[in-house]
C-alpha cells in the first residue's frame, strides 16, 4: 500500500530523529564509560618531581680563634671519619699548656714538701690545704688549655665529601665562623610531594623508578619514610625514599621524575 507523500514524510522523519537518539545516547554512554580510565590514566601519568638529598650534612664551625694552617681536603673530596680536615696554627695555644703544666708541677713539688713537712709537724694544717687547693688550681687550667688545644684540629665527625669551603689557608677565623659544609652521600635519599589519598596504597618499602634529569638514566628506589603531617589546603603529604643500591655517577642536588604508578581499581 502506498502512503500519501505527507504521511511518508512524517514518518521518515521521526525514523530519523529515532536514529540519531539512539546515537547521541550510545556516544554519551561511551563518554561515561571511558571517563574512569582516562581519570585512572591521568593519575598514572602525574608528573611528580623529586630532589635527591644526602642522609647527613652538617656545617663545620670553628671553635677557637686562630689562623688556618691547612685544609687537608679539596672542595668535592672525599674523606674518612676521624680524618684531620682542617689544622689551625697553634703556636700560643701551645705555649699556654706548657705554662700550666710547669704551673702544675711547681704545685705539685709545694703540696709533696708540705706533706712532709707536716708529718713533721713543721706547717700548719691551712697551709698544707692551701698548697693542695693550689693543685686542684693548676690540673683545672691544664685539662682547660688541653681542650682548647684539641680544637685545633677539625676531624670529619662520619664519612663523606667537602660540599663547599668557606674558608681558606691563612685565613684568620673567629669562634663560630663557617669552615667547611659536608656531607654524607654514601646513601641518596629522594625528598617529594604526593596527594594524600595515595597513603591508601604507598607504604614503606614500596619500590618504583625515577629518572633523574642530569643523567638521563632511572634509578631503582623505595620508599622509606612517610611524613607525620597531611596538609589541609593541598591535600598532600610529604615522602622520603632512598636509592636502591649504589651509583657513583648520582650526586645530591639532582632532580628528576617519580615513576608512581597507582594500583588498578577492580
Amino acid at each position: 500500500m502506498r502512503l500519501p507523500a505527507p504521511l511518508a514524510r512524517h514518518l521518515c522523519g521521526g525514523l530519523l530523529v529515532a536514529a540519531g537518539l539512539l546515537l547521541t545516547g550510545g556516544v554519551a554512554w561511551a563518554v561515561d564509560a571511558a571517563k574512569p580510565a582516562a581519570a585512572a590514566a591521568t593519575l598514572e601519568k602525574r608528573e611528580i618531581r623529586a630532589q635527591l638529598t644526602p642522609r647527613r650534612y652538617t656545617t663545620l664551625a670553628a671553635e677557637i680563634g686562630a689562623k688556618i694552617q691547612r685544609l687537608a681536603v679539596p672542595e668535592g673530596g672525599s674523606f674518612r671519619a676521624g680524618e684531620v680536615l682542617i689544622t689551625f696554627d697553634c703556636m700560643l695555644q701551645q705555649a699556654q699548656l706548657d705554662k700550666a703544666k710547669a704551673a702544675l708541677g711547681g704545685a705539685d713539688l709545694t703540696w709533696r714538701a708540705n706533706q712532709r713537712l707536716s708529718e713533721l709537724h713543721s706547717v700548719g694544717k691551712v697551709e698544707l690545704d692551701v698548697s693542695e687547693a693550689e693543685v686542684g688550681k693548676a690540673r683545672a687550667e691544664v685539662a682547660s688549655n688541653a681542650a682548647v688545644l684539641s680544637k685545633c684540629r677539625v676531624e670529619a665527625p662520619f664519612a663523606g665529601r667537602i660540599a663547599e669551603q668557606k674558608v681558606r689557608e691563612q685565613q684568620y677565623v673567629q669562634p663560630g665562623q663557617p669552615l667547611l659544609e659536608i656531607l654524607d652521600d654514601s646513601v641518596l635519599e629522594l625528598e617529594f610531594i604526593v596527594p594524600s589519598r595515595w597513603m591508601a596504597w604507598l607504604k614503606p618499602r614500596y619500590a618504583f623508578q625515577v629518572r633523574i634529569d642530569e643523567t638521563g638514566r632511572s634509578y631503582p628506589a623505595k620508599v622509606q619514610r612517610i611524613g607525620a603531617r597531611v596538609d589541609p589546603v593541598s591535600q598532600s603529604i610529604k615522602l622520603s625514599a632512598v636509592i636502591d643500591g649504589r651509583f657513583p655517577e648520582l650526586v645530591a642536588g639532582m632532580s628528576g621524575q617519580v615513576n608512581l604508578v597507582p594500583p588498578q581499581q577492580p
